[in-house]
């Protein structure tokens, strides 16, 4: 049995979601032809890269990332640190021909993006970004739904993505907060609501866009004053190139949410709904159902999604066990190694990461100059 061998770089929350998928992948997916081995762990501290190959298994942990770019033993690579670190840790695993795993965005700016991606092509290695949310199965069965014509032609939609955790003016910013660190929602929450749009309705046309920094300065976790660039939320219009126009918010700071990813899509034959906290199910509207006598069969209807993927997955736990967040990671990650093992491509792969970093570059450039851009 070929045993593939995992290394990941940065053990924040990131770092341990990736491990999560990768430890309990067996678990979901039983009979395959490949095995899983952490080898390489490398983190922020050398200590803690130690302590974390102690309690998770791991063959070894290395001082720096340039020891695993290096090691001819090493055939995937997990990128989880800070957005700002991606782009020469990219460029030193393609160097090396790693494939590759990157938590999104895949870049800070969308040059940096797009020539990762053409190097990453050129070498033929198989890569993915973390947009973990396609691979729950509701987005899954959105996806068959369209693609089988059963919304019809997609007329108009709304998404967002909204959190709570920047309300609090007395709450020190984390580097998602900073500019210079590629923070910003537009990349964080709202990259995962411009792909899903993307994934399940296409390509952009062009859009305009606002965004809000709620407090310009506030103080770090040493009681100094900084100033804060990068935006608490952002809201746009949207015109698809098939035609639909919609409307994309993502946010930290809408009071009462916690991580409220929702989306509704109107075709000229029906509808789909999703909200992340009832992450089991999909809802579907069809103008095929009758709606007499008294309302008839019509109206949106909850399609039971819960955790009914496809073989070999669904047998754990049993698909009509509740799904969780991490569930859509782990299937992110079953493609992904799935793909390094045949040999084939993978998606989201670094060319759809540049494209969804470009929209993302053009998002910010609209809400500076308050007007809309061609995409």
């Amino acid at each position: 049995m070929k045993t593939l061998n995992a290394a990941v770089i940065g053990y924040g929350f990131m770092g341990k979601t990736h491990i999560y998928g990768y430890r309990t992948i067996p678990l979901y997916y039983r009979d395959l032809p490949y095995r899983i081995n952490l080898a390489s762990i490398c983190s922020g501290s050398y200590e803690n890269a130690q302590k974390t190959r102690e309690e998770l298994g791991f063959d070894k942990a290395v001082r720096t990332s340039k020891e695993i770019f290096e090691d001819p033993s090493i055939d995937i690579v997990n990128i989880c640190t800070p957005n700002h670190l991606h782009y020469e840790q990219l460029k030193m695993a393609i160097e090396n021909g790693k494939h590759i795993y990157c938590d999104k965005p895949l870049t800070v700016t969308a040059d940096e993006a797009r020539e990762i991606a053409e190097s990453a092509g050129k070498k033929g290695i198989v890569t993915q970004v973390a947009f973990n949310y396609r691979f729950l199965p509701p987005m899954l069965r959105a996806k068959q739904l369209i693609e089988e014509g059963k919304i019809g032609k997609p007329l108009s939609f709304r998404t967002e993505y909204l959190h709570s955790g920047s309300l609090d003016p007395d709450k020190a910013p984390g580097w998602k907060q900073q500019g210079k660190f590629g923070g910003g929602v537009i990349v964080d929450l709202g990259s995962h609501v411009i792909d899903l749009m993307y994934y399940l309705l296409g390509e952009y046309q062009s859009l305009i866009a606002d965004s809000t920094i709620l407090y310009p300065k506030r103080k770090d976790k040493s009681g100094n004053t900084i100033i804060i660039d990068a935006e608490d939320s952002f809201m746009m219009m949207v015109r698809m190139k098939n035609g639909s126009k919609g409307i994309i918010e993502a946010s930290k700071i809408a009071t009462g949410t916690d991580d409220e990813l929702r989306f509704e899509i109107h075709g000229d034959k029906g509808a789909l709904k999703f909200n992340l906290m009832q992450p089991n199910y999909l809802e579907y509207f069809s103008n095929d159902d009758s709606d007499m006598p008294y309302g008839g069969d019509r109206g949106f209807k909850n399609i039971a999604c819960i955790q009914k993927y496809e073989f070999p997955a669904g047998g754990f736990p049993s698909p009509k066990n509740s799904i969780g967040w991490l569930r859509g990671h782990v299937h992110s990650l079953y493609k992904f190694t799935e793909s390094v093992y045949s040999g084939k491509p993978a998606s989201p792969d670094f060319y759809e990461g540049a494209y969804i970093q470009k929209v993302m570059a053009r998002t910010a450039h609209s809400a500076r100059t308050e007007a809309w851009v061609e995409v």
